[in-house]
């Protein structure tokens, strides 16, 4: 489960970061809050 969790966090992260290199800003916080919402889920359903 955690690792499921970290793996979908992680990877957030560095998309996020390299849409924040492109200065598309919006995108990256989408792309965190989808994330931590699916993080999220991955926890509770366990």
């Amino acid at each position: 489960m955690y690792e499921k969790m970290y793996h979908t966090l992680f990877n957030a992260v560095t998309d996020a970061m390299d849409l924040m290199k492109q200065q598309k800003y919006q995108e990256a916080l989408t792309l965190l809050e989808q994330a931590s919402r699916e993080a999220e889920e991955i926890y509770i359903s366990q």
